[in-house]
């Protein structure tokens, strides 16, 4: 049973209070750091739901990933709320195009690759291109930036040239041959990619008003986790699924970009009132989260760097942040390393520290380091560095490279290659032979 209104509004603050009321017309929040912001989305739908504003089976609210989606329904479920689609923009496009596909098209969805890199080495060796495994990675990565950018091959190279883009040293008419021979060899199989689901449902809706209008019938309220870091492809299938109506609530921090590598753009956010002018703005300001050492820190870190909210921290004073400066990146975490093995002797439980770092490449000399210092740890979203295929296949090669000569070599240097390690010893120093 849906909580009462009362109740809804009464467990959140002033700002929260005024995005769960905001129910005519777009709404955009602006939701810094630890301010609430999933409170605030999900008792604006069950506030909604509770005062008859919203039926559930009509929202969809739209995150991007599955834990989060898992998140806003658990959260809505609490309150009462239920039959709410929570779902992130490749899941609610392909359940789109599973009921509809079949109907328009008189055939069943095309089947997804379950090996991207496979048909990316396939459109490699078309054009003489070694398949190198960085190489690899960096075209797969173009392909989807490409798609979410709306980026055909055929523009590819006036806006590669014109944004700067290198990939893996290939020039840009290469680039866009081989995003070219990836569409033929991905047709030849039958197959599409992740990225095609939202292409396939922007071009179903686009070609089939009965299908848009069903689409736009079904769901009319509209609420969008992480705003800031939606894609020309995601807002276009976003305006398809609109149609018209303006009942669209969209949450966001444009400090906090990071898909920007992957064709994010936060100027969807950021100039959200200038194309919807009756938008309600709504600024979420008060850190339940951090210090307010921390959170002033953040504060200073952000000004003049662009449009962000300025922080009020809400929790008791801590210590102060420190600042220490390292020569190098094994310096860095043998010192880490050292920080932390104190903390503990001194009492601290190991479960109560936590090392961040930016991508997962920065990993391996912070394992080395805390094994060498005797520092118990486990990695978070990624597996450890020796567990990793990449590592284990270079150790293999290096492990049979007594029985396998010479070709072993140039099989262990294309894994290093991927992986961004160095091939040519340092100057001075012999390459190894095997025996």
């Amino acid at each position: 049973m849906v909580a009462e209104p009362e109740s809804i509004l009464a467990a959140l603050d002033p700002e929260q209070a005024r995005v769960a009321t905001a129910l005519d017309g777009p709404v955009v929040v602006l939701a810094g750091a630890g301010t609430g912001k999933t409170r605030a989305m999900t008792h604006r739908i069950a506030y909604a739901v509770a005062t008859g504003a919203f039926d559930p089976r009509a929202v969809l609210a739209l995150t991007f990933t599955t834990r989060a989606a898992g998140e806003l329904r658990g959260r809505l479920r609490s309150l009462g709320v239920g039959r709410v689609q929570a779902r992130t923009f490749h899941s609610a496009a392909l359940r789109q195009l599973t009921y509809f596909w079949p109907r328009a098209y008189n055939a069943p969805v095309p089947p997804i690759a379950e090996n991207r890199l496979s048909i990316v080495a396939e459109a490699a060796r078309r054009q003489r291109i070694a398949p190198d495994p960085g190489l690899l990675r960096d075209v797969a990565g173009e392909i989807s930036w490409a798609k979410v950018s709306n980026v055909s091959p055929e523009d590819y190279p006036a806006v590669a040239d014109a944004q700067g883009r290198v990939v893996s040293g290939q020039s840009p008419d290469s680039i866009a041959r081989l995003l070219t021979r990836y569409e033929q060899a991905k047709q030849a199989r039958g197959v599409i990619d992740f990225d095609d689901v939202l292409l396939c449902d922007a071009a179903l809706l686009s070609d089939f008003p009965d299908v848009a209008g069903e689409v736009r019938r079904t769901y009319r309220h509209f609420v969008v986790d992480e705003y800031q870091d939606v894609s020309p492809l995601q807002e276009a299938l976003l305006d398809l699924w609109r149609g018209d109506s303006d009942d669209l609530c969209v949450v966001g921090d444009p400090a906090q970009t990071i898909h920007s590598f992957a064709g994010a753009q936060a100027r969807f956010l950021t100039g959200f009132t200038a194309r919807h002018p009756r938008a309600t703005k709504v600024e979420l300001v008060r850190d339940y989260r951090s210090t307010p050492q921390v959170v002033d820190l953040a504060n200073k870190v952000m000004a003049g760097r662009g449009p962000s909210v300025s922080l009020r921290a809400m929790r008791d004073p801590g210590p102060p942040p420190e600042f220490v400066a390292a020569g190098s990146e094994p310096t860095e975490a043998s010192g880490v390393a050292a920080w932390l093995r104190a903390l503990g002797d001194r009492g601290v439980p190991y479960r109560e520290m936590a090392v961040l770092y930016r991508v997962h490449a920065q990993s391996p000399p912070l394992e080395a380091a805390l094994t060498d210092a005797g520092v118990p740890f486990v990695t978070r979203g990624s597996e450890g560095f020796f567990e990793r295929a990449e590592v284990r296949q270079a150790l293999r090669a290096l492990a049979h490279a007594t029985d396998s000569g010479e070709p072993v070599r140039d099989q262990l240097e294309a894994v290093l290659a991927g992986l961004g390690w160095p091939t040519e010893p340092p100057e001075g120093q012999g390459r190894a032979r095997t025996p």
